[in-house]
C-alpha cells in the first residue's frame, strides 16, 4: 500500500497525494478500486477525489476505467532543481558519450530506497533495457543504484540491504556479497551489474561528486557485454563524470569566487 491516510482529520490535500503516490513503476495503470486500496482511501472518497484530479490534468482517465499520471504532472515534475539543473548540466557529457559509445547511456539520482532516473539516451545495439526517464528501479540491480548506494547514508543502505529482490538469476541477494561489492565500489570508484536487472544487458556506471564532495548522481552504459570494452566505456564515464562535476561547482560558486581565488 502507498501510504494510509484514512485516519480521520487526514487534510484533502494529503488524500490527494496519497492517490498520486500510489503510482510507481510497478503500478502506471491502476483501476479505481486499486487506487483506492494502494492510497488507502474509502471508495467513494477516491471516486472523488480522482475526479478533481482528472480534471486539473493530474490524472487521466482512459476509455477501460483505469487511471494514470497526466502530463500535468510530468511537466510539474520537470520544474524540480534536480531535474532541470542537473539535467541541463550533464545533456552535453551524455551527448559525448552515446556518440563515442553508441550505448545505452543513463543519468540517475538516489530517490529514498530507489533509483530515479533523469536522463536516458538510447543505444544503436539491441540491448534490453527496461529503465525510462522518469522510472524508479532497483538500486541493487543496476549500475548506477549500486554507485549511489554505496555511497547513501547507512539507514538507507540498511532498508536496501535487508531486502533484496532477486529479479534475474543473476540478481545479487545475498547480502554479505553485495556489501563487498558496495566497499569496493566506493574504493575503486566504479560498479558494474552482469544481468541483474534484465537478462542480456550489462552495466558500467561511475559517480558524478557535488562542490561538498558528496555524490549526486551517477551515470551508466548499458551494453550487452562488458568483457571487451569495460576500460574504454569507464574511461568515457569518467571524462563525463568530472565535466559534469566541474560544470556544476561552477555554476554552484558564489559570484566573484573565481577573482577572490586568483588574487590570493
Amino acid at each position: 500500500m502507498a501510504g494510509n491516510t484514512s485516519t480521520p482529520g487526514a487534510s484533502v490535500v494529503s488524500r490527494a497525494l496519497a492517490l498520486l503516490f500510489a503510482f510507481d513503476a510497478q503500478h502506471r495503470r491502476l483501476t479505481l478500486t486499486q487506487l483506492a486500496s494502494r492510497a488507502g482511501l474509502p471508495l467513494a472518497t477516491t471516486h472523488r477525489l480522482a475526479a478533481d484530479l482528472v480534471a486539473g490534468g493530474a490524472l487521466v482517465r482512459r476509455a477501460n476505467g483505469e487511471y494514470v499520471v497526466g502530463r500535468r504532472l510530468w511537466d510539474l515534475g520537470l520544474l524540480a532543481p534536480v531535474q532541470t539543473g542537473l539535467r541541463q548540466v550533464a545533456s552535453p557529457f551524455l551527448n559525448d558519450i552515446h556518440a563515442a559509445t553508441q550505448a545505452t547511456v543513463h543519468l540517475a539520482v538516489r530517490e529514498r530506497t530507489q533509483v530515479l532516473y533523469l536522463e536516458r539516451l538510447s543505444g544503436r545495439a539491441s540491448v534490453p533495457v527496461v529503465s525510462t526517464v522518469g522510472s524508479r528501479l532497483p538500486m541493487h540491480a543496476t549500475g548506477v543504484g549500486k554507485v549511489l548506494l554505496a555511497h547513501a547514508p547507512a539507514d538507507v543502505q540498511e532498508r536496501v540491504l535487508s531486502s533484496l529482490d532477486r529479479i534475474t538469476p543473476y540478481t545479487v541477494t545475498q547480502r554479505a556479497r553485495l556489501e563487498r561489492q558496495l566497499t569496493r565500489v566506493r574504493k575503486d570508484g566504479f560498479a558494474t551489474t552482469e544481468e541483474e536487472m534484465t537478462l542480456g544487458a550489462c552495466s558500467i556506471a561511475v559517480p558524478v561528486p557535488g562542490p561538498d564532495g558528496s555524490v549526486v548522481a551517477a551515470i551508466g552504459i548499458v551494453v550487452p557485454s562488458l568483457k571487451r570494452d569495460r576500460a574504454r566505456l569507464l574511461a568515457a564515464l569518467q571524462v563525463a563524470a568530472s565535466g559534469v562535476a566541474r560544470t556544476l561547482a561552477n555554476e554552484l560558486a558564489p559570484p566573484g569566487a573565481d577573482a577572490a581565488s586568483r588574487s590570493r
